[in-house]
């Protein structure tokens, strides 16, 4: 394709979404009218809540309509402006969603800066997904050291942050991920006190074995069976941050509900919570955080797919828990990006934008983490080994004014 391809929404998913929910197309590159900024996706973000945007359940979002370009978070390379803002080769965070190219008016775009850390960043630890874990952990679960903090989906974008989160206030950290590899990464790199694996045949009992004291916190992204799991190891005063509920996205039918009442037994606060409730936080999260990178004890993994064609494919791993840490689709080469180390060298770090804030976000918490945002160091960032797959697509005809390709 020589034009913007683009990942559409063919048909709402009938539980887990398939290939042939997605329709890859391409339109007109467009072009920067008066006041207007053209930029190209490096890297695109690929989150859970994709799902619930994908039906017509309500949700805090509209869903999209058939047809419409899947939803995003980019990062891009401005390649033409009308908007004195903005200049040619400026790296900009956005939301573009599944396509190559986008166009507006500047005020969804904030400036990164490359030379002070990888872009991709913006997307994971020191974007939404670090503030989320940042302000779930601590300001419903209220960690205390000494105390046994639980963590779901712990390998993930925010699990694997609000666990070593948990670690540095001095709590004993236990985390729940999808496999023995994903354990073992938990504990031996980023610093969890155990790790047990939810597919084990004897899950309840390793997982009340890592908890001898019980469970004082329980950071929840997964909800169902491991919810139930942990609510019998509940101990008086819990806290529960309910962050994310990945188990249900796909559901076709309403999941019996775990038994509540350790909740009333236990005197537990279980909570809900969006992060844009939160933007007052957002100093302390880039103070705070800022720190515990450039020391070292924070650290992230990415899991990098390239092409825009692998997004579907990837995102419907992303349910399997086939990705480790951030999962993004890196859409086209980064330009004027420092090379990243390995995992395990000394990170620094600090900020990935410019000090220089232009216009408003469409996302409240994006757009607060910006205006509060310092560099802290001129340190690169370490990164792990990135894992990459590709996808293929076949041929079909064109439609709409697109030129149309079928999914497998």
């Amino acid at each position: 394709m020589s034009g913007n391809q683009q990942v559409l929404l063919r048909r709402r998913p009938t539980g887990a979404p398939t290939m042939g929910d997605f329709t890859i197309a391409e339109s007109l590159i467009p072009t920067a009218g008066n006041g207007e900024v053209i930029r190209r996706t490096i890297y695109l973000s690929l989150d859970p809540y994709m799902r619930t945007r994908m039906s017509e359940v309500p949700s805090y979002a509209p869903p999209l309509a058939i047809g419409d370009v899947m939803v995003g978070q980019t990062v891009s390379e401005v390649i033409a402006s009308g908007n004195p803002s903005f200049a040619a080769g400026d790296i900009v965070s956005s939301f573009d969603g599944w396509q190559q190219y986008g166009v507006s008016n500047g005020e969804d775009l904030r400036k990164l800066d490359p030379n002070v850390a990888p872009v991709s960043t913006s997307l994971g630890i020191l974007g939404t997904p670090g503030l989320t874990a940042y302000v779930g952990l601590l300001e419903i679960g209220k960690p205390r050291p000494g105390e046994t903090v639980v963590v779901s989906a712990a390998a993930g974008a925010v699990g694997s942050v609000a666990g070593q989160i948990a670690r540095l206030k001095g709590c004993r950290v236990v985390g729940i991920a999808g496999s023995p590899e994903k354990c073992r990464l938990l504990v031996n790199e980023l610093g969890f006190s155990a790790a047990v694996n939810r597919r084990a045949s004897d899950f309840q009992s390793r997982l009340r074995a890592e908890c001898p004291d019980g469970v004082d916190v329980y950071f929840d992204n997964v909800g169902g069976s491991v919810l139930s799991a942990v609510l019998r190891l509940v101990n008086q005063g819990a806290r529960i941050p309910i962050c994310g509920m990945i188990s249900q996205y796909n559901a076709t039918t309403t999941a019996p509900g775990p038994n509540l009442g350790q909740l009333l037994v236990r005197r537990v606060r279980m909570e809900g919570f969006n992060v844009n409730d939160y933007l007052n936080r957002c100093d302390d999260f880039v103070s705070e955080c800022g720190a515990w990178v450039r020391k070292g004890e924070l650290r992230y993994r990415e899991h990098i797919v390239d092409g825009l064609e692998a997004a579907p494919r990837a995102f419907i791993g992303l349910f399997d828990g086939e990705n480790v840490g951030k999962l993004l689709v890196r859409v086209s080469p980064v330009a004027n990006q420092r090379t990243s180390r390995r995992l395990g060298t000394r990170p620094p770090a600090a900020s990935a934008m410019a000090p220089e804030v232009q216009g408003s976000s469409t996302c409240g918490a994006w757009a607060a983490i910006v205006s509060h945002l310092e560099r802290l160091s001129s340190v690169p960032f370490d990164v792990s080994p990135q894992m990459r797959t590709t996808e293929s697509v076949a041929s079909a005809p064109e439609r709409g004014g697109r030129t149309i390709l079928r999914l497998p």
